[in-house]
């Protein structure tokens, strides 16, 4: 941040509603969040938890954590209250960054009720007045950092160093809960050097934030990459197809990435051929399946001159592989690329050995940008990470004879709802607690808009009684959105194989044929 401040000074680093940031402004204003975190009593190595949609605050508030020596937990907008609580809990959070509302929702009057103890201080983001005395709203906060001189909080910054803790992003696996990954300062900061290198970002590039601040896309491949590049962000909190239109004509957007959806919305909307998107460049889209049509649409509809997929995961910093833009669109559609630099990929079989290329086995991954472990979860993270440092993904794949990547299955019965990681465990574990639910598997299946949706098999108890919408209705009260099944069957008994588990590539038979 420092050095990007002295190099793009000048430049707009944050534009939002109106209000231009320039680099040479950033350090005092995530130096006075440092400020008050330390005057609030946050230590190096503390964990400080944000919890609201993409904002000009929200960078600011990390980068103040960041160089406080703090450890940023972004959460999920989409969580409940509970949901938020269990890793404000489990993250040991000491203080939260919150929104007061966002779409509806109350985010103090969510979590107010399942608050842990642990948790010392809200400072409230908006209008919206704290709940309790003890909180605070941001100016209020900002300003309580006075007595501190900032002298002290530059000191602070200058002792993080590359192998420091710098965030913990929680992920789900097939366990159904959430883990927190550890990733430090110097994985992040090298990897998306070469991701801003890929993509041919020069200063000035002004890049829409679609994509969410609560997860790598937004946040190391979003905003960290915007302030390596000296690049302008303008966060955009929720994806609306016209709003996106109209900030790309009207702002001169040229860097769009995001999950395929975004660009189907684009191509589908009915003044795309009348409205201005001459100023786009850049593209970048997740590694779930895409026709080779899409990157060629892309590139003549939408006019990208660089289009290219990547591949990555919480537990490898959210980037792992990435195609050179300047392949063809069945290379960009069909693989995720090669490995970045200082890091390798390797096609395993289940005895951990590796495979020639043109094999399919586990994609597994090893260097500089794997995750230093789950916090607080050494099983789990000897489980991930094996004695020779390969992080198992649980992704199955192969390799071309050119090493590109490309993805074929999942050992984990993931899916993607419209960019979203699904985990059908977690899911499961909240929709079993309806009481007239006995048995329940959720299993992705295949939708136009979204690419997949989550289909809740359920087995009712004896004498229960419960339709598709009733129970739609209730887990949308419960989980975030894109974990709420789209769809509900119900079965006398699901089908279960030799060791008495669901047999869920039956079940999809069942359900899609």
């Amino acid at each position: 941040m420092f050095d990007a401040a002295r190099r793009h000074a000048g430049r707009a680093v944050i534009e939002e509603a109106g209000i231009r940031i320039d680099y040479a402004e950033l350090p005092a204003l995530a130096l006075g969040i440092s400020r008050a975190l330390i005057a609030s009593g946050i230590n190096a190595g503390d964990r400080v938890a944000i919890w609201a949609p993409n904002c000009a605050d929200w960078i600011i508030a990390a980068l103040g954590v960041q160089c406080a020596g703090g450890v940023m937990v972004p959460i999920n907008t989409r969580m409940k209250g509970a949901e938020a609580a269990d890793i404000l809990e489990r993250s040991g959070a000491r203080l939260l960054f919150v929104q007061g509302e966002f779409l509806g929702s109350d985010y103090q009057a969510m979590l107010e009720p399942h608050r842990p103890a642990s948790l010392q201080r809200l400072v409230v983001l908006g209008d919206a007045q704290p709940l309790r005395d003890s909180d605070m709203g941001w100016a209020t906060f900002v300003a309580s950092g006075q007595v501190v001189n900032e002298a002290e909080a530059r000191e602070r910054a200058a002792r993080v160093g590359a192998d420091d803790l710098c965030d913990l992003l929680f992920t789900s696996g097939t366990t159904g809960k959430p883990k927190g990954v550890m990733s430090g300062h110097g994985q992040n900061l090298q990897a998306f050097s070469e991701f801003v290198k890929v993509l041919g970002l020069v200063p000035g590039d002004r890049y829409l934030i679609v994509n969410p601040f609560f997860h790598a896309f937004g946040y190391k491949a979003g905003w960290l990459t915007c302030l390596l590049a000296g690049a302008t962000i303008l966060p955009h909190p929720v994806f609306d197809a016209e709003a996106v239109f109209q900030r790309i004509a009207a702002e001169r957007i040229t860097v769009l990435p995001g999950p395929p959806t975004l660009y189907l919305s684009m191509l589908a909307h009915p003044r795309l051929t009348t409205t201005d998107i001459s100023s786009l460049r850049v593209a970048v889209t997740g590694a779930a399946t895409i026709p080779p049509i899409l990157i060629e649409r892309m590139r003549n509809e939408l006019g990208f001159a660089v289009v290219t997929t990547a591949y990555g995961l919480t537990e490898c910093g959210g980037l792992a592989t990435i195609c050179n833009p300047k392949d063809g669109a069945e290379v960009i559609a069909g693989t995720s690329g090669r490995a970045i630099p200082g890091t390798e990929v390797s096609i395993r079989d289940a005895d951990n050995q590796a495979l020639p290329a043109g094999e399919s086995g586990e994609i597994c991954l090893r260097g500089f940008h794997v995750m230093q472990g789950y916090f607080e979860n050494p099983s789990a993270s000897a489980e991930a990470i094996d004695a020779d440092g390969w992080l198992h993904t649980g992704d199955v794949g192969d390799l071309d004879p050119h090493g590109n990547l490309r993805i074929t299955d999942r050992l984990k019965d993931m899916f993607i709802v419209g960019g979203f990681n699904c985990y059908p465990a977690e899911i499961e574990a909240g929709l079993i607690q309806h009481p007239a639910i006995a048995q329940v598997a959720v299993i992705g299946v295949p939708d136009e808009r979204m690419g997949e949706v989550g289909c809740a098999c359920v087995v009712l108890r004896p004498d229960a009684s419960l339709d598709e919408s009733g129970l739609i209705n209730w887990s949308r009260q419960r989980m975030a959105n894109y974990k709420v099944p789209r769809l509900v069957r119900f079965f006398e008994a699901l089908p279960v194989n030799a060791s008495n588990k669901v047999a869920k590539n039956e079940l999809r038979l069942l359900v899609v044929g």
